[in-house]
């Protein structure tokens, strides 16, 4: 056994395939905590497993040290976990961070008052997820937490990794691409900041969780909706097409505009990292279908998403939104009937006016200067 440990939520594809990897990496033993049985189980009966990097540069890592706690069944043995852990880190979703939080909390009441504070990261695709995270513990503990607050330190990051859907009998394996991003805050760790092989400490987060936010993120559901109304299954087939990527180019070059005046980065240096994430999203290797990405479509239309948070910014500021409302265009456009919020969608665009589907579904207000063309967009969809 190694002198470090971590606990990570979430034992799904992002767990095994990036976080957990790169922990294990850095030389920390990870315990794995997920309600989901069938996966605890087969976590704690191998010894490894592999994450497949597919695609120009990829390699096989073979991971090792690693068990799992069943969270639903034992909550007390996760509790003791947490206690005894150097970090703790979740790749679960922003929806569920409310869900882990007692699990973090009594580890941390458990934990002694002389122990070196535990290290807190939360690897969400949202904006201040462990700030989410931990404000969700403060609330549980209420007047116990600043006798409490002393025995852990939170810090917040961003991640970026492709993940594509696994294929059948893949097992405990990982599927992945060969780049990765993972930005933490330096400031919380002071002097004793944990090991992971790969990530940087930043002094400013927000500029990379907003870059990442709005190119990766913008640019994947956009290509996943251009390619679904253009008849594509895969993302590495729509975006091989000169039309798609051309529309999807357009969209990301304002939220391009929109990241240079807020955060200041260059436009050279913008331009190289759309090319990048172009490339990426073009790996033939990365078997991953515009179903997959275009999943949950009411929440990508939602207020502060990929499309409508960017291109709201944009229109405050008199920048250029066309190619951002092409791609609320197409989401709006999105039919999956395996999708849950798919049908919603399609329900809802049967059954309310444009004024009425834009006010609710994409939170903005009839006084804001994206509101007007937006509609303009719905009243397309809406009967």
């Amino acid at each position: 056994m190694s002198a470090k440990t971590a606990v990570h939520f979430g034992a799904g594809n992002i767990g095994r395939g990036f976080v957990g990897m790169l922990l294990a990496e850095g030389g920390y033993d990870i315990v794995f905590s997920d309600v989901a049985a069938p996966l605890v189980d087969a976590l704690r009966e191998a010894d490894s497993y592999t994450v497949h990097e597919v695609g120009e540069g990829g390699r096989d890592v073979v991971v090792t040290g690693f068990t799992a706690v069943n969270s639903a069944e034992d909550p007390d043995a996760v509790a003791d976990r947490v206690a005894a852990a150097d970090v703790v880190t979740c790749a679960v979703g922003p929806t569920v961070l409310r869900f882990i939080a007692p699990h973090v909390l009594e580890g941390i009441r458990r934990r002694p008052a002389d122990a070196a504070p535990l290290q807190v990261m939360a690897c969400e695709n949202a904006i201040g997820a462990t700030d989410q995270l931990r404000g969700h513990i403060e609330e549980l503990a209420r007047s116990d937490w600043q006798a409490l607050a002393p025995r852990a330190v939170f810090a917040n990051t961003a991640v970026d990794r492709i993940v594509p859907g696994q294929p059948e009998g893949g097992g405990i394996d990982v599927t992945v691409e060969p780049f990765f991003e993972w930005a933490i805050e330096r400031a919380p760790f002071g002097d004793t900041p944990p090991t992971i092989p790969g990530a940087h400490f930043v002094d400013d987060l927000a500029p990379y969780i907003e870059r990442k936010l709005f190119t990766v993120n913008t640019g994947h559901a956009a290509t996943a909706y251009f390619g679904a109304r253009a008849g594509f299954e895969k993302i590495a087939d729509a975006l091989a097409d000169e039309g798609v990527e051309r529309q999807v180019s357009a969209a990301i070059a304002e939220t391009s505009a929109v990241l240079a005046a807020k955060h200041g980065f260059s436009d050279a240096e913008l331009a190289e990292y759309r090319a990048t994430i172009l490339a990426r999203f073009k790996n033939p290797a990365l078997p991953d279908t515009v179903r997959r990405v275009g999943r949950q479509p009411l929440r990508k239309l939602s207020r502060h998403e990929r499309f409508i948070g960017p291109a709201a910014e944009a229109a405050e500021r008199g920048l250029g939104v066309l190619g951002l409302l092409g791609a609320v265009d197409a989401a709006l456009a999105f039919d999956d009937p395996e999708d849950p919020q798919a049908v919603e969608l399609r329900e809802k665009l049967g059954a309310l006016d444009a004024d009425a589907f834009t006010a609710e579904v994409t939170g903005l207000g009839a006084d804001h200067p994206l509101y007007g063309p937006v509609l303009d967009v719905v009243a397309r969809h809406t009967a």
